[in-house]
């Protein structure tokens, strides 16, 4: 059976209906979504039922998978856990831990892993259990802020190169949000200041808070410009809110989208959200030598 594709926002975003994330899903089908999620950028799944087995299996059908590192609670596992719940315990962690500080991280406007030298293609989030009010997540799109810039700061855009940096998005949070072992894990790396979808050639703005400056120039110079294109590309009619249930699994585009996480009541209610991230096929721009060997 054909799957339903609903646009939800007039630039992007869409809910995906007739399809079984959790279960076997035969090549055709994978195939619509894969074609909706080229163009969409954001989809949205209602009333799955995800396994982590199930998800995994799901997610591979992008590419390979990211392991989660030490920051996470999931470390050295294919997920990046979202969640106020004790990995082990299953008790609220309290707001003052540092588990809870680094989760800060997520409220900037973010795309998952540009401070890898292989950044991410897309990621999967499913919810597992969802706070009755609050948490929303918050998706832009950079494609249609990159087609809304004038002439001039597309041409300046083009051979800029930026360097990402986990150590730095985090820093903005607190200064015990990684520990001297996390920054040693992620040192940064360098990317290109848009990317272009190699299937229909739409060119996006590639920025977010692990944006640090612009390789090659005045480091302050550099990050005026960075914020400036935040601020322009995460404006209201860029953006898309996704009020999540469980049973949800949204897709993203991290070429194309920033997101961010926004607030609940972390001491009164619960929350769980299991992500996967699919790594992209290669670097966006050769890498300095520190990153290349901090990459093996």
């Amino acid at each position: 059976m054909a799957i339903s594709v609903r646009p939800l926002h007039p630039l992007f975003c869409a809910e995906i209906s007739g399809a079984d994330t959790g279960s076997p899903m035969d090549d055709a089908t994978f195939a619509e979504i894969r074609a909706a999620f080229e163009a969409y950028s954001v989809l949205i799944f209602r009333d799955q039922t995800l396994s982590d087995e199930t998800q995994i299996a799901f997610s591979r059908r992008f590419g390979p998978l990211e392991v989660a590192g030490k920051a996470n609670p999931a470390t050295g596992t294919p997920f990046a856990r979202q969640s106020n719940l004790d990995i082990r315990t299953g008790a609220v962690i309290p707001p003052e831990d540092r588990r809870m500080i680094y989760q800060k991280g997520n409220y900037l406007w973010h795309s998952d892993s540009s401070f890898k030298p292989v950044p991410s293609l897309c990621s999967l989030l499913s919810a597992r259990i969802v706070p009755p009010e609050g948490g929303n997540t918050e998706f832009a799109c950079m494609r249609a802020a990159y087609d809304a810039l004038d002439d001039a700061m597309k041409a300046k855009l083009e051979g800029l190169v930026v360097e990402h940096s986990l150590v730095y998005s985090r820093g903005t949070i607190s200064d015990v949000a990684l520990t001297p072992e996390m920054k040693a894990e992620l040192p940064g790396a360098w990317q290109t200041a848009t990317r272009v979808n190699p299937v229909n050639g739409r060119k996006a703005i590639y920025a977010g808070a692990h944006a640090s400056h612009v390789i090659g120039w005045p480091r302050e110079e550099g990050r005026a410009a960075i914020a400036w294109l935040n601020e322009f590309s995460t404006q209201e009619k860029f953006r898309y809110s996704h009020a999540w249930r469980a049973g949800d699994l949204v897709i993203w585009d991290n070429r194309a989208t920033l997101h961010r996480a926004t607030a609940y009541d972390t001491v009164k209610h619960k929350r769980l959200m299991q992500r996967t991230t699919v790594g992209d096929s290669g670097p966006t721009v050769a890498q300095p030598e520190r990153y290349e060997l901090a990459a093996e």
